[in-house]
């Protein structure tokens, strides 16, 4: 099992957008294992986004990033970040696909409402700026068999 970092980010705060995002992975079969509503500091905001740092669209990005709550969302399944990946869309709202999170809510090529990790590696990393150990939960489903197909596994 995968976890993956998600921020709701303030255009989808404001915007009222929250429980469809999450209705999203819950329905198709992730784990919320972490939720937290906060207003991130700009010196998490710099650490969390220091890859870009020098880029010309930086200092707007961590003005954003600021400007209003976010939801961060830890998320839990098999191939969580492949898939949540695939779930968000293009980074441009008006570039992403139709039935992607991106593709269904945004239009604005800076806005664009949501983040995820994008490899194991940045995953932990950033899951470690946003979340203490004891933030994120362990806890079993009981549709996990429904989602995984295990069933078939536990009566063969």
């Amino acid at each position: 099992m995968e976890t993956t970092l998600i921020i709701l980010k303030p255009d989808s705060v404001q915007r009222g957008l929250i429980g469809q995002v999450i209705g999203r992975f819950e329905a198709k079969g992730l784990q919320i294992v972490g939720a937290k509503l906060m207003q991130i500091h700009p010196v998490l905001a710099r650490k969390h986004y220091a890859v870009h740092e020098g880029k010309p669209f930086y200092g707007k990005l961590i003005r954003f990033m600021t400007s209003s709550p976010v939801l961060v969302l830890a998320i839990r399944g098999r191939n969580a970040i492949g898939i949540s990946r695939k779930m968000i869309g293009a980074t441009s709202g008006s570039q992403a696909d139709p039935g992607t999170i991106r593709g269904d809510f945004g239009i604005s090529d800076s806005f664009n409402l949501i983040h995820g990790s994008d490899t194991p590696e940045s995953a932990k990393q950033e899951l470690t700026l946003f979340f203490t150990p004891d933030e994120l939960l362990d806890y079993d489903r009981t549709i996990d068999p429904w989602v995984y197909d295990l069933l078939t596994e536990q009566t063969a």
